[in-house]
């Protein structure tokens, strides 16, 4: 990845999901450094104040939003001024590692609201602009999940399986017309999201799998570079790809 370019993102306005904390608060903090106007979309109000005043006199436009909420997906594309140039769909819940037989319909339908609906709605709401404009960038965040089946519990390992669906798709219908969409599948990252187990059986079965001295845990910033390179046209001819950054996670 390229080191940071305060000149990179110039004239660009990004919108960043889970913009207060985690990866989405490094790539929010990282495309402003290199010259990005971003609107930072979060449910957190504490958060996004406190990541405005960390910012004062920058081009950040803060968001208080729920993205399985199509009125607020709204807001969040309107707080663009028309003109979005990129997306980074961050924002995303874990799922308890809770397996097949224990998943309730209300906690199977809330990790989709979350982790896959409010992607597509966002991505959907920018891409007319981006067609008429004939250039955009999307990077999505799936995950090692979307790699295997021992990383998180059903809801969460479907969704970002879909994720990466939602993504390839769009680089195929899109490419033509000057979009691409990538994703970016992180493996351990210091994230404060909540990765507690809920399900007996699903420690039991999933534990053994989150123990290597092989992949260590990411930092958000290593995430967010990588997000800023697929965002930029340094990547220009990367369309449709799922790259992990998960520390050599995926090669076991």
């Amino acid at each position: 990845m390229a080191a940071r370019s305060p000149q990179r993102f110039e004239g660009r306005t990004v919108v960043v999901t889970g913009a207060g904390s985690g990866i989405g608060l490094a790539t929010t903090e990282r495309l402003l450094s290199e010259g990005a106007r971003v609107v930072a979309a979060d449910v957190s109000t504490s958060r996004l104040d406190e990541l405005a005043a960390g910012h004062a006199g920058e081009p950040l436009v803060s968001v208080v939003a729920d993205l399985s909420s199509q009125p607020d997906v709204d807001r969040v594309v309107a707080a663009g001024g028309g003109s979005v140039d990129a997306l980074a769909n961050v924002a995303g819940i874990m799922d308890g590692f809770v397996p097949p037989a224990e998943v309730t319909d209300e906690h199977w339908f809330h990790v989709f609201a979350v982790n896959l609906d409010s992607m597509m709605r966002l991505t959907r709401a920018v891409l007319p602009g981006m067609i008429a404009a004939g250039r955009g960038a999307i990077v999505n965040v799936a995950s090692e999940a979307s790699l295997r089946g021992s990383a998180a519990g059903v809801a969460y390992t479907a969704s970002k399986h879909a994720v990466v669906g939602l993504t390839r798709s769009t680089a195929f219908f899109y490419a033509p017309k000057g979009v691409r969409a990538n994703a970016v599948a992180p493996g351990g990252v210091m994230t404060n999201i909540d990765a507690s187990f809920n399900s007996d059986w699903g420690r039991e079965r999933v534990m053994p799998y989150l123990t290597t001295d092989l992949t260590p845990v990411a930092s958000p910033g290593q995430l967010a570079a990588a997000i800023a390179w697929l965002l930029s046209d340094e990547s220009s001819e990367v369309n449709g790809a799922l790259l992990p950054v998960d520390g050599g996670w995926s090669t076991i």
